[in-house]
């Protein structure tokens, strides 16, 4: 059985893997948005899609390019932390 702060640190590091993973998605959809907004403030155009193709050109561009450092990232966190709980090490 798990004590607590086994647990909860297990807990810890897999929102710190979370977090690591989502940055660099997070971060093309906030350069994406603000400078798609910034384009509309200056132009006046308000058109709702404008914002979305953009963002999601950027979101599916920089997912393709850390793929592999996500899936590094999770299988490392899998292997090194959570399969020796499973196993019961």
């Amino acid at each position: 059985m798990l004590s607590e702060a086994v647990f909860y640190d297990t807990m810890r590091q897999g929102l710190w893997v979370a977090v690591i993973t989502s940055v660099p998605i997070l971060t093309a959809a906030l350069v994406a948005g603000v400078s798609v907004g910034l384009f509309q403030a200056l132009t006046s155009v308000q058109e709702m899609t404008l914002t979305f193709v953009p963002k999601m050109i950027a979101i599916v561009a920089v997912f393709w390019l850390s793929m592999s450092f996500m899936t590094q990232s999770l299988v490392s966190f899998f292997q090194d932390h959570l399969m020796p709980l499973i196993i019961g090490g």
